[in-house]
């Protein structure tokens, strides 16, 4: 059955088709009206929109995909925006940075040309850079905003852009929407100035590197430590992305003597020829990290997604075997280790806090309240954590804070997550560990005996494409008008709406505000202590289920049993939810 292409979506491409595009686009936009009207509709029937983590789409042509003109309006819509922000101000200035993803020096230049054609200066990075080096380079430079060319841990076919403010955080409400108006005020092509001005764009390198790195190093809490155990053996893997040049680097400057590569994944390159997914959450992309590091004797592996701002870890059990963690684990294992020590440093004094996100685990909660640390809880998307760091700068100090999702911060310097800092402060933390005669899969055991043995999983459906984006707006929908009652054969006891900003006591009928933006996501908490959390991604054509559970762990001999208790736990919830 051929596709029925809508009046809206062929009004948008015919639009293309008249404009000033060029030809080889004209072209493809023909082929797909001739021939193909399903990839029309879905290069068409709707504009990127920025989501958790700003623009991110398949590259091709159209106003539902990632190309020179979609970056080029954004751009525009920026530069405007900024405009509008700072009047009468005749120095903006913007740097750009990008990863290792295709068509980056294409969109990143395309980005620099309109910002430099609208008056704006433009620093430019002389090669591929983390994400986090480009948070941080917007405040060491007092730019206004900032732009970063990645589509992080996705696919090979897709790219992405994400706008910061001066402050060096992404773009959060209203800011955010405000460049998408703008950017949707520009009507026809010809309102976006692609024509450059070399004058208004500096390159940017090495000095900058060496300020990041520097800063990095001020981030240790145990350099006698570190003296000690300073032949850790570690394996480090980049998959193909921007960590290759910064994370070794400031490995060895932290002290670390023996950091080992993987030099078929060194090789920067956005098909990613070995592995199917950059995703360090993905077993699949440590694969030959753990290689190496069986063949060698390593006692960690570390991976970086391409744009180097999430990590992904392998520790040894007691088998000698290597084991994946979770982003809950490393962030509980990074955050044991950054209360104690800045305890027994000295350094807390009740004017501390941290912040992660609700969907993050909330053993960190636990861990924070035993040190006397304000805790945070914010909206799933770094910007939030950014958000809160801003607000309380020069008030509270910042520890340190992360998400489920492998991201993780430490220090205030940069304003998103950091793969680079959190390599070298997991590093420390396994050297700490080894001090103390222990793995960090040892020291993680310990923790649960101590707080309680917290156990999360996570479960994405992918829905692609128009149908896919109704059928996960239908099920939203549907959890809202009937709520599940009992999950698991227990009573949900509390439903958090964040969309309506409601939360319902379901035992008592009462109900309060939440005190966050509106964000479509939903949490079931059960009489059993369990908590289940849905919402849409924000970046990714997919709806994602997060489970969380926890029970006692009186000694380390029984974390397989309680283990095994918790799985059988979850697997129950996802059956109850009729998710398998």
């Amino acid at each position: 059955m051929k596709e029925i292409v809508s009046n809206e979506v062929m009004a948008k491409a015919v639009v293309w088709l008249n404009g000033n595009y060029d030809n080889e686009t004209k072209a493809a936009i023909r082929q797909m009206i001739d021939n193909n009207p399903q990839e029309l509709i879905e290069s068409f029937y709707r504009d990127l929109e920025f989501g958790t983590g700003g623009l991110r789409g398949i590259m091709g042509v159209g106003t539902n995909r990632m190309n020179k003109y979609t970056v080029g309006m954004a751009t525009q819509g920026l530069a405007n925006y900024m405009k509008k922000m700072f009047p009468g101000k005749t120095d903006l200035k913007a740097v750009i940075a990008y990863d290792c993803r295709n068509n980056n020096t294409l969109f990143s230049q395309i980005a620099a040309d309109v910002l430099s054609a609208n008056g704006i200066l433009v620093y430019q990075f002389d090669a591929l850079r983390p994400t986090p080096e480009l948070s941080f380079a917007i405040r060491q430079l007092g730019c206004q905003a900032g732009i970063v060319i990645t589509a992080s841990h996705n696919p090979k076919e897709y790219n992405g852009y994400k706008v910061y403010w001066e402050d060096g955080g992404q773009l959060i409400n209203p800011h955010d929407e405000n460049v998408v108006a703008e950017a949707r005020k520009i009507t026809d092509i010809n309102e976006v100035n692609f024509k450059g001005n070399p004058q208004l764009q500096v390159i940017i390198g090495e000095e900058m590197d060496k300020k990041y790195v520097d800063a990095i190093k001020t981030l240790t809490l145990s350099p006698e430590i570190i003296a000690r155990q300073k032949d850790l053996k570690i394996v480090y893997t980049p998959i193909h992305g921007t960590g290759v040049k910064l994370v070794p680097r400031a490995l060895k400057e932290f002290g670390f003597a023996n950091v080992y590569n993987v030099p078929e994944q060194d090789v920067v390159s956005g098909n990613f020829p070995t592995v199917h997914s950059p995703n360090p959450e993905e077993p699949a992309a440590l694969k030959m990290a753990i290689d190496k590091a069986l063949e060698i004797g390593a006692d960690l592996v570390m991976a970086t997604d391409p744009d180097a701002d999430r990590v992904g870890i392998a520790v040894r059990n007691e088998k000698n075997e290597f084991v994946l963690l979770n982003g809950n684990q490393t962030a509980a294992l990074l955050s044991n280790y950054l209360f104690k020590k800045w305890q027994e440093n000295g350094k807390l004094d009740g004017n501390q806090f941290m912040v992660k996100t609700i969907v993050t685990s909330e053993i960190l909660i636990d861990m924070a309240n035993k040190y006397g640390i304000q805790t945070f809880d914010v909206l799933t998307g770094f910007k939030y954590i950014a958000d809160i760091i801003r607000e309380l700068e020069g008030k509270k100090k910042f520890i340190g804070g992360g998400e489920e999702s492998y991201g993780f911060l430490v220090g205030d310097f940069v304003r998103d997550k950091d793969a680079v800092s959190a390599c070298v402060l997991v590093a420390e933390t396994a050297a700490w560990a080894a001090d103390q005669g222990l793995n960090l899969y040892q020291m993680l055991k310990q923790i649960y005996v101590e707080y309680d043995f917290y156990y999360e999983t996570l479960i994405s459906v992918v829905k692609k494409g128009k149908a896919g984006a109704e059928e996960i707006q239908q099920m939203m929908a549907d959890y809202r008008s009937t709520p599940p009652t009992i999950i698991n054969g227990s009573k949900v006891v509390m439903i958090k709406d964040y969309e309506e900003s409601v939360c319902k006591d379901m035992l008592k009928g009462t109900q309060k505000a939440i005190e966050l933006p509106k964000s479509n996501v939903l949490q079931f908490i059960t009489e059993d202590g369990s908590k289940i959390s849905v919402r849409p991604s924000g970046t990714e054509p997919k709806i994602k289920f997060y489970f969380g559970v926890k029970a006692p762990l009186d000694k380390v001999e029984n974390f397989y049993q309680v283990e095994n208790q918790l799985k059988g736990k979850i697997e129950g919830i996802i059956q109850s939810m009729e998710l398998r």
